[in-house]
């Protein structure tokens, strides 16, 4: 049997930080973990079209960051911010503290797996085939500068009666290599015929973990100095 990892919780605390950056007691864990899911479910549901990759939230004594990666930061933010300041206004209700919003900008949403992922979900909603547009997918990240792509679709492909799994893949894709930059995205496409799933790794190359660097004594800021 496969020992299968998630990409993200293998590479925490070496080249991945956390989404979620907050301490809380036993008392008040559950409800800062329920606020937490809340928010994310809020924010999924508003901007369903906003190319949303991930969520980060952080808390303090008294105030909750919630920092939205999107690539497309015009529909995030509104007209005159009008979008931005409704959104801070709903996640304000849900918590006691003050609430800060920070958008940032996806500039290569070629290489985010999760995005990729989306894409290639709303196509086979589309009943674009499968293979069409994973094809189409790994020749656009690869193009984006991307070392390695692997797309993985499963469920009642091209609406046949039983369901299989069919992957294609380009480049490399160290999954066992903890400095790798590994991308994951795992999402649903709703079809007539019933659920499919996507799943998008990409590797956009390795990060020099700074304790491992610092280990060899090899500098994290090269200078234009020799």
């Amino acid at each position: 049997m496969g020992h299968k990892v998630h990409p993200y919780g293998f590479r925490l605390g070496v080249s991945r930080t956390w989404t979620a950056k907050w301490y809380a007691d036993k008392k008040e864990y559950t409800a800062s973990l329920q606020e937490d899911i809340k928010i994310r479910a809020l924010i999924d549901k508003r901007l369903a079209n906003a190319s949303v990759s991930g969520v980060e939230i952080e808390r303090g004594i008294n105030h909750v960051t919630v920092t939205i990666h999107t690539a497309k930061p015009g529909i995030v933010i509104g007209k005159g911010g009008a979008n931005v300041e409704i959104l801070r206004q709903q996640i304000g209700a849900m918590t006691t503290r003050k609430v800060k919003l920070e958008i940032k900008e996806i500039r290569q949403p070629e290489l985010d797996a999760y995005l990729v992922a989306m894409n290639i979900a709303g196509q086979l909603s589309r009943r674009i085939a499968f293979k069409k547009a994973m094809k189409q997918a790994i020749q656009r990240s690869m193009k984006a500068g991307a070392k390695g792509v692997k797309i993985a679709v499963a469920g009642r492909l091209g609406g046949s009666e039983m369901g299989r799994r069919e992957w294609d893949k380009e480049g490399r894709i160290p999954l066992g290599t903890l400095r790798a930059d590994i991308s994951y995205g795992q999402v649903h496409a709703h079809t007539t015929y019933g659920r499919i799933g996507v799943k998008v790794w990409i590797y956009r190359g390795d990060i020099a973990p700074e304790r491992a660097a610092r280990d060899a004594g090899v500098p994290t800021q090269i200078g234009t100095g020799v």
